[in-house]
């Protein structure tokens, strides 16, 4: 079995989610990471390829009031974090490339049997989909499922992105399911032990190391916040 820690923040905001997962990939204080997010206030986060001016229209058109948005260093479309239970996943990816269908293939596959062995329905999209487009106004995550997404009942309950970050990889989640967050524990339990099994860890809980904590408060206010990153398509 491989330490493993379970990284524990204080609340934050859309903008410091975003940067305490950078800051973590860039200090590694072990080799493999699972942050549950803390959530200060609802946000919203979208795509690193998406088009700024599309997403703004297509919150707007969904109608929700909350103002905190931010684009994810991860791909992927519009998430609208209100009631989910957010999490990110950083794990070794050595060599420069990457298959993001067998990654994802390997991870929601795991957090599959692992709901499977607890007795609840969840299924593996497993089909050809359209997959998300620049230039796709809506490109709402949970609006229009994709292939290895996780379904219940045929409505998409998990997703998520990734991003590589030198030999490591960031996955980032967010799981919808109606109980989210009031039976989180159940949730994250199963995020846990499908997790430990498939990479063979020992979790540890521990709070968030001091040089990432610092390095995520500048990297919030530098990048997340910025027009400059928001707005640089």
């Amino acid at each position: 079995m491989e330490k493993a820690l379970i990284i524990e923040t204080p609340p934050l905001d859309v903008y410091g989610q975003m940067a305490a997962d950078e800051a973590l990939c860039e200090t590694l204080p072990a080799p493999y990471l699972l942050r549950f997010y803390n959530w200060k206030e609802p946000g919203i986060t979208f795509g690193y390829s998406q088009r700024r001016k599309a997403v703004a229209e297509a919150i707007a058109a969904a109608g929700s009031p909350i103002t905190a948005v931010t684009r994810r260093p991860t791909g992927g479309g519009i998430v609208f974090h209100e009631t989910d239970l957010t999490f990110s996943f950083i794990f070794p990816s050595p060599g420069v490339y990457f298959e993001p269908g067998k990654t994802y293939d390997r991870l929601h596959r795991a957090i599959t049997a692992e709901y499977t062995r607890l007795g609840l329905g969840f299924d593996l999209l497993n089909e050809r989909t359209k997959d998300y487009a620049v230039n796709d106004p809506v490109m709402d995550c949970f609006a229009k499922p994709v292939n290895m997404d996780i379904l219940y009942n045929g409505k998409k309950v998990l997703g998520g992105a990734l991003r590589k970050f030198g030999a490591h990889m960031l996955y980032q989640a967010s799981f919808q399911s109606p109980d989210a967050r009031s039976n989180a524990a159940l949730h994250r339990n199963a995020v846990l032990k499908a997790l430990g099994a498939e990479f063979g860890l020992e979790w540890e809980v521990a709070e968030i190391p001091e040089e990432a904590r610092a390095k995520a408060a500048a990297i919030a206010e530098a990048k997340y916040r910025t027009p400059e990153w928001n707005e640089r398509i």
